[in-house]
């Protein structure tokens, strides 16, 4: 399936039944994650039923801003990019590979976007479709007046397991004109892009 021809929509809930469609209704994305597993801690995300994960989710499109931007073929939901304001995402702030540099001013902070996660549907992985969503990813969060976007993806020189691209590929970032700033864990470098 080739990636031409897509449009990248915010996830608002009028566009809920696509994210569904796309994450598979019982299944959640990554094992049941719906996308909440960045925004609480670990025990707190253990703690959360899938049912309840899923609630949590539509609660926070209901209640917006959107928290990301689904990716659509004609009228199908291909592809899926969480990103929104840094201090919404507690394990993100928290994650020692991921954490504010020490030198980021509350107001820096204020100002950054993150992306934590990506989910494209079976068929059109690895054709460039996770750049298409970073760069639609880009644009969104600098009109949401973001200063900053982070990320903290996943750099293997091995092949990928099942799962673990769900964070991102670090030379997709790069291309995207990311930089790294800090490198806390061997596979998972924090990056940066100024908007």
């Amino acid at each position: 399936m080739s990636t031409d021809k897509i449009l990248f929509q915010p996830l608002t809930p009028d566009r809920w039944p696509d994210l569904v469609d796309l994450f598979g209704p019982e299944r959640g994305a990554s094992s049941g994650c719906w996308c909440m597993w960045p925004f609480l801690r670990g025990k707190d995300w253990q703690a959360m039923p899938r049912e309840a994960r899923r609630d949590a989710l539509k609660g926070k499109v209901e209640q917006g801003p959107a928290p990301g931007l689904l990716a659509y073929q004609d009228d199908l939901a291909v592809g899926w990019i969480a990103l929104g304001p840094r201090a919404t995402y507690v394990r993100f702030q928290l994650a020692k590979t991921s954490r504010p540099l020490d030198g980021d001013t509350d107001a820096q902070i204020q100002k950054t976007f993150v992306v934590p996660c990506f989910f494209i549907r079976k068929g059109l992985r690895k054709n460039g479709l996770m750049g298409q969503l970073l760069d639609a990813g880009s644009d969104y969060a600098r009109r949401a007046g973001a200063a900053y976007l982070d990320a903290c993806p996943i750099e293997s020189d091995k092949p990928l397991q099942w799962g673990e691209g769900f964070v991102g590929i670090a030379s997709v970032f790069r291309r995207s004109g990311f930089e790294e700033v800090a490198r806390r864990s061997p596979r998972r470098p924090l990056m940066r892009k100024t908007l």
